[in-house]
């Protein structure tokens, strides 16, 4: 994949996150800035690098991290207090502005890329995109709408991470009192044990 040089750099935009949210598996409390490869949607094919992810708010971080796709064609929409014990939450700053390319709106029409890499629940095609963008520019990462939310999420690769990026400690976020109004935005109820059939 070639991507058109004038192109990147029209769509490269400076990025200071504030207070945007991580949720993160709980059993990784002792670092909010630890990554790891996965099957995500920039999530490098072979493994070659990782990144960190961060939501504009809670009900995104949430519906993106733990709900994703579970609620199609299902109803009603309710979930139990134990999906969410083994998670937590953190706020991440910039300490210093990130540089992201910008696919929020029309960045892919304008790369000449499928629309795919932001707007498809398949993500092989971000990903060979990601590692495109990560092996051939110098960018900390990616700014896109979720899938789901149409919120403001960043995608930042892990060498920038160290230096432009601070948390403040996970917390459980079953305890946390912005869960029940976050996952109302989410029309999900939450509920104590699944009711008996």
């Amino acid at each position: 994949m070639v991507l058109d040089e004038k192109t990147l750099a029209s769509l490269t935009r400076r990025a200071a996150p504030s207070a945007f949210l991580r949720c993160t598996p709980i059993a990784y409390r002792a670092t909010p800035l630890g990554m790891g490869c996965g099957k995500t949607r920039f999530a490098c094919p072979a493994d070659g690098f990782k990144l960190l992810y961060i939501a504009q708010d809670l009900p995104t971080a949430i519906a993106d991290a733990i709900v994703r796709d579970r609620f199609e064609g299902v109803m009603p929409r309710e979930m139990l207090r134990s999906d969410f014990a083994g998670w937590g939450v953190c706020e991440v700053d910039a300490a210093m502005p990130l540089r992201v390319l910008d696919l929020r709106r029309d960045g892919c029409f304008k790369l000449g890329v499928s629309t795919d890499i932001v707007g498809a629940k398949a993500q092989l095609a971000a990903r060979r995109f990601s590692q495109t963008v990560h092996e051939h520019t110098d960018l900390d990462g990616i700014l896109y709408f979720s899938r789901l939310l149409r919120r403001e999420c960043l995608a930042i690769y892990e060498r920038a991470v160290p230096n432009h990026l601070t948390a403040s400690n996970v917390v459980e976020l079953e305890t946390l009192a912005r869960l029940i109004p976050a996952l109302q935005k989410l029309r999900i109820r939450l509920i104590a044990a699944m009711p008996r059939a």
